[in-house]
């Protein structure tokens, strides 16, 4: 077929699928050449290369001729590169973030273990009535009322223990200080 390019891209644009068809044959191994050029990756390339020739059915309809052909189609293909680099960048900028925040999450865990394994073992040196009222007011998060009725005990007493407690784990923070 003797027609050139830009007549061709006018035909296909317009619905002619023999067009097209002449077109990928000619054009195919240019578009994966300049997508590799710009990659360096084969399959990278052929990502670009597919995604180019299935858009570019829709893509043609907007060709007006003004520039050659293989003009117009490999600023398509740059376009493309360039796309996927940006879609490459910010995905690898959001596994870098997910690492930091992972990392950062390990070490709030860890801390907070650590922090409770603290807690529990401050508790168990305290005597049994202010352990009994710590468990069921911080670790269940009754209020003094539910702890008061659970212990059979006025809920002024509750929150007299839960003040005792604060002051000695304040003390043994300090001791451990």
């Amino acid at each position: 077929m003797n027609t050139s390019d830009s007549e061709l891209a006018l035909q296909a644009g317009n619905g002619d699928s023999a067009a097209f068809q002449v077109l990928l044959e000619r054009h195919y191994d240019g578009i994966y050449r300049i997508a590799y050029r710009f990659t360096g990756v084969r399959e990278d390339a052929e990502d670009i290369a597919q995604a180019v020739c299935t858009s570019l059915a829709v893509k043609l309809r907007s060709f007006k001729g003004e520039a050659r052909f293989t003009t117009w189609l490999y600023r398509i293909v740059v376009n493309a590169a360039q796309d996927l680099r940006r879609r490459q960048g910010a995905t690898s900028r959001l596994h870098a973030a997910y690492g930091e925040v992972s990392e950062l999450m390990r070490g709030a865990e860890a801390d907070a273990a650590r922090e409770l394994n603290w807690l529990y073992d401050a508790l168990q040196r305290v005597g049994q009535d202010l352990r009994e009222t710590a468990v069921l007011v911080l670790a269940e998060g009754l209020t003094h009322a539910e702890a008061a009725d659970i212990l059979e005990i006025k809920e002024s007493t509750v929150s007299w223990r839960m003040h005792e407690l604060r002051k000695e784990l304040k003390a043994m923070v300090k001791a451990e200080a």
